[in-house]
């Protein structure tokens, strides 16, 4: 089976990363560009949601805190 002209040979193995790259590519079928703005995208969706997730837990152990004073 020869490979893609944007895939690694099928002897190589990828990292994690090179693998998400890869299927990143893949989906936008071939487009670089594409790949790298839905990567930043995905990326930025990742962070701003563990950024809530922080948030929310703050405000948990806060209010936690308020309700044990005497």
């Amino acid at each position: 089976m020869h490979p893609q002209p944007h895939e690694p040979p099928v002897e190589i193995r990828l990292t994690e990363a090179e693998t998400i790259a890869l299927a990143y590519r893949r989906a936008a079928r071939g487009d670089a560009w594409v790949a790298l703005v839905r990567v930043v995208e995905d990326a930025l969706a990742d962070l701003a949601e563990a950024e809530r997730r922080s948030l929310r837990r703050d405000r948990l152990v806060s209010h936690g805190y308020v309700r044990g004073r005497l």
